[in-house]
């Protein structure tokens, strides 16, 4: 087997590595407080060349029950059917439909979110690092990217009026992704 190194590497597909790699999110919590969580099962593949990758494509799928808080019973209430249903919805899914260069290795990420069945088109504000080798001789390049979106809008409706005004969870939820991609063998 020939070593690659970076400057080789064309039109690839690219997995996502996900010991070096998380998908979180943050709610506000009460009015006052943000609550930050993230998923611990995802896959994601890419197929693009690092020198033209707005000519490329971007698929992730994460599991919904791998959703961690770090409170066991906030987590179990997230995947119940007040929120993800995870038993009737197993799965939430990103495909990017274009990618659009901004310079400086930043993309803005245009593609379909489709939570519990629900698709809505989200913008994710993309930065990618350049193609490395590493030390086995594969081909690396890190991803981070945001967005934030109406959680109502797909389906996450449940919430509680607060005695003193608002509610318990807020409508707004801010998605960042910040992965490593190897290249699929």
């Amino acid at each position: 087997m020939t070593q690659q190194t970076a400057t080789q590497v064309r039109v690839r597909q690219w997995t996502i590595d996900p010991s070096h790699s998380e998908i979180g999110f943050s709610v506000r919590h009460l009015m006052i407080s943000t609550v930050r969580g993230s998923f611990t099962s995802f896959s994601g593949l890419a197929e693009f060349d690092p020198e033209a990758i707005q000519e490329g494509s971007i698929n992730v799928e994460i599991d919904p029950s791998s959703i961690d808080t770090r409170d066991e019973n906030r987590d179990g209430h997230l995947r119940s059917a007040d929120f993800f249903d995870v038993e009737s919805y197993p799965a939430i899914r990103f495909a990017s439909t274009s990618i659009e260069p901004h310079g400086d290795g930043r993309y803005a990420v245009h593609g379909e979110l489709t939570i519990k069945d629900v698709t809505r088109p989200v913008v994710l504000d993309t930065a990618l690092t350049d193609v490395i080798s590493d030390p086995f001789g594969g081909a690396r390049l890190g991803v981070s990217g945001s967005t934030e979106i109406d959680r109502k809008e797909f389906g996450l409706t449940w919430n509680q009026a607060l005695e003193a005004g608002g509610v318990m969870v807020g409508e707004k939820v801010g998605i960042t992704i910040d992965a490593q991609l190897v290249v699929a063998d």
